[in-house]
């Protein structure tokens, strides 16, 4: 019996990139976005995809599919057919091929298939051979490393940036692109397959380029840390050149980690405060974007401890309905007094309808409790009849509030600018808060940013107290620092 089923083992091995991993990797553990995957590197194998590229975040286990054990499978399936690896560094590639040629080498390989092994005179780290009569070898280099004169019918690139300071580096960037185009494409042969698995660092980084100039002749498998809702996986992937539409490639609920063996959810929310909103996309959701966009410049706000006393105010809301995953509810208070904005306070987060009503009422209530009552609540009222029914759930549960409704019309953007000028201008100020660092990292990302609520929810207390003449009621009661 135990002998049938190591047969059963090794023939799953030696069928597909899986089961191989598993046969010898016995303590590897795959999760669905392994098994996703190494499905398609089966289908590079196979002939099948040519050219693929797969962002996954840091540290959730792609390199070991695609740099070591793709190899080793690669060569046993196909001997005569040349690899070549690359990385940002010599040594981490070097390192990758090392641990290919050790599986190469080992009594599990034989198993699963026998007679090809090294050949004992070439068996360096960074380029070793099989045995005759196969042809078949492994050179490993860094980006920009020695692999002219040498050709191969399988590339890969595994992350060919290094770290965030070498990806906004525009001199590396080029640098990075020249080296594809004039040295790794030309040594891939007319049949052969490149693989490109990285971390996003920039919208111009490799992959960047390559979308940019050959969206439709590659496979692309964005693995998100935290599974986005069906809206903002297509507004990302219009974002990326990518087809929209195409659900999320494991099935999760917006919400739910790619790897919870690896990193759990609650995990992946922590590094999400901690990283900020510009890597957070980039690295962990595979769509960088604009560290600073063309609006709103960070040095533009300034922190202060408190607003003035006597000023107008309103607060402005930007309504989303989906929890855990989805898009932001955003409710900005803001101030004016002599010509100067005082952004005093936001509230933000993802909640259920009920969740998200709940907050407004308390947040109403907490506002009046500051500012004698007299704080008028805004709310953004999307187009359409859900729109409509939406804004008036809201005023029916702000009841005895000075609250009021408003559609909006025009681009985002056409609706930021006024506030932007004043920005520039140096008349808005923020009160120091735990709010200050998200909020000055969405508008300095806009108009790339993921998320626009809180520059929506800031267009609109801007725009109300801007023209309110003096109509709006003053309050005397300053916000200090909190």
């Amino acid at each position: 019996m135990d002998r049938l089923l190591e047969a059963e083992a090794v023939a799953r091995a030696r069928s597909s990139l899986l089961p191989f991993t598993n046969y010898t990797f016995p303590k590897y553990e795959a999760d669905p976005a392994h098994a996703l995957v190494a499905g398609a590197l089966d289908q590079v194998v196979a002939g099948e995809i040519r050219r693929l590229m797969i962002f996954a975040p840091p540290q959730h286990g792609k390199s070991e599919l695609v740099s070591v054990r793709l190899p080793a499978y690669w060569l046993g399936k196909r001997p005569d057919d040349p690899i070549i690896l690359c990385s940002y560094a010599a040594d981490l590639a070097h390192s990758k091929a090392r641990q290919a040629r050790e599986i190469v080498e080992s009594t599990e390989y034989q198993a699963v298939f026998p007679g090809k092994t090294t050949r004992r005179d070439s068996r360096a780290a960074h380029d070793w051979a099989l045995a005759k009569p196969y042809r078949g070898y492994m050179l490993a280099a860094g980006v920009g490393g020695p692999i002219t004169g040498r050709g191969a019918m399988l590339g890969i690139i595994d992350d060919p940036v290094e770290n965030w300071e070498e990806a906004q580096s525009e001199v590396i960037r080029k640098k990075h692109w020249q080296w594809y185009r004039s040295t790794f494409r030309t040594r891939i042969w007319e049949q052969g397959a490149i693989v490109l698995v990285m971390t996003r660092w920039h919208e111009e980084d490799l992959a960047g380029m390559l979308l940019k100039e050959q969206a439709g002749e590659w496979v692309v498998i964005r693995l998100p840390a935290l599974a986005e809702t069906q809206v903002e996986r297509d507004a990302n992937n219009e974002y990326l050149g990518l087809p929209t539409g195409e659900r999320d490639p494991l099935g999760r609920r917006p919400g739910q980690p790619l790897c919870p063996r690896r990193y759990s959810k609650k995990a992946l929310l922590q590094l999400q405060k901690d990283v900020g909103s510009v890597v957070w996309s980039g690295e962990y959701g595979g769509v960088p974007r604009a560290a600073e966009g063309n609006r709103f410049k960070r040095a533009w706000f300034e922190i202060v401890d408190k607003s003035p006393a006597l000023a107008l105010r309103a607060r402005y809301w930007d309504k989303a309905g989906t929890e855990d995953g989805g898009k932001y509810t955003a409710g900005v208070l803001m101030a004016k007094s002599r010509g100067t904005y005082y952004v005093e306070h936001v509230v933000r987060g993802q909640w259920s309808a009920l969740e998200r009503e709940t907050v407004i009422r308390q947040t109403a209530g907490a506002d009046a409790a500051k500012c004698q009552g007299r704080v008028e609540q805004w709310i953004e009222q999307e187009p359409g009849s859900g729109g409509l029914e939406s804004a008036q759930a809201t005023i029916r549960t702000l009841a005895g509030f000075r609250v009021y409704a408003e559609r909006v019309t025009g681009e985002k953007g056409v609706r930021a600018e006024p506030y932007a000028a004043q920005a520039e201008a140096g008349n808005v100020k923020l009160v120091r808060g735990p709010w200050n660092r998200d909020y000055i990292e969405e508008l300095a990302a806009f108009p790339n940013s993921a998320y626009t609520d809180q520059v929506d929810g800031s267009s609109g207390a801007f725009n109300k107290l801007a023209t309110a003449r003096g109509e709006l009621p003053e309050v005397e009661s300053g916000i200090a620092a909190s």
